[in-house]
């Protein structure tokens, strides 16, 4: 799933990726101007464990960095994901 592209959705505060199985996502709040809190990933059971969540997690931080935010990451899987990639979380609050 390489090649699958991921949209910032800013009225629904999600990144999107679409996938065959349906869409995943990590949902976020913006508690204030800085801050971005990444607090929910869905990805399709059948397309668990092809790297569609880290995708959407890493658009996520790319924005944050873009952007100048600092992240919240209050999801379990986020915060995995962060974990694994140190070089991320220059960004992390």
């Amino acid at each position: 799933m390489s090649d699958t592209e991921t949209e910032h959705q800013a009225n629904n505060k999600r990144f999107v990726a679409q996938t065959p199985s349906g869409p995943a996502y990590v949902a976020y709040e913006q508690p204030d101007a800085r801050t971005i809190e990444l607090h929910h990933t869905i990805v399709p059971e059948e397309e668990r464990g092809r790297g569609v969540g880290g995708r959407v997690v890493s658009a996520a931080v790319a924005y944050a960095r873009q952007q100048g935010l600092r992240v919240v990451p209050t999801c379990p899987f986020v915060r995995a994901w962060l974990d694994e990639h140190p070089d991320q979380q220059d960004v992390v609050k």
